[in-house]
């Protein structure tokens, strides 16, 4: 790979975080506020997405549940992509479609929030975890891209869409990144207050 190629990789990513800075912070916004007053009236964030969207819901959990940037107490969050029983168990005996949904309907409760993280917006087995915490009154942080896909068009006036305004999967998963580590600060920042350290 020549360093010409590589500089392009790094050019469109930080163009496409410049672009997107103005377009994504009200939606970001609004995706603390609401995982914030889940947090508050002692509700959970559930995560769920496919391959690399597989581990930011991880990645998400672990912060919130260790710590982003600062020591504090844990907070109830948890990736539904990480118990490979339940998840084989699902997909052979129903279908992969099913392994979100399924662990929505058991986990998830009134006041839940799910974060829903698919680059194209199209993930069936994402969408059906959308439906089922949909019709358990829990409200949805969507991170997508390309559009939003089917997605866009499920969520509720009350739901949050993050989507990313662009159309290659590595350049939308990089925002996402960006996207939920501003998700972390923003809730640190309202549950605890201002970090004397900033």
């Amino acid at each position: 790979m020549t360093n010409q190629r590589i500089l392009a990789h790094f050019n469109e990513s930080a163009e496409l975080k410049r672009t997107a800075a103005e377009e994504l912070a009200a939606p970001i916004s609004a995706a603390v506020e609401l995982m914030f007053q889940a947090l508050s009236n002692g509700n959970k964030i559930l995560a769920c997405g496919n391959g690399g969207s597989a581990a930011d819901c991880q990645h998400f959990a672990a912060e919130l549940v260790g710590r982003f940037e600062r020591e504090r107490l844990p907070l109830p969050a948890m990736a539904l992509t990480t118990d490979s029983s339940i998840m084989t168990a699902i997909a052979n005996d129903y279908s992969y479609q099913d392994v979100f949904s399924k662990q929505v309907q058991a986990f998830g409760q009134a006041g839940d929030i799910l974060l829903a993280i698919s680059t194209s917006g199209n993930s069936t087995g994402v969408i059906n975890a959308i439906n089922a915490a949909l019709e358990r009154d829990m409200r949805i942080v969507a991170l997508t891209g390309k559009g939003g896909g089917a997605m866009k068009n499920i969520l509720t006036e009350s739901d949050v869409n993050i989507c990313v305004p662009h159309d290659k999967t590595a350049r939308i998963q990089e925002v996402h990144l960006l996207a939920i580590h501003c998700i972390c600060d923003g809730i640190d920042n309202a549950l605890f207050g201002e970090d004397v350290n900033d």
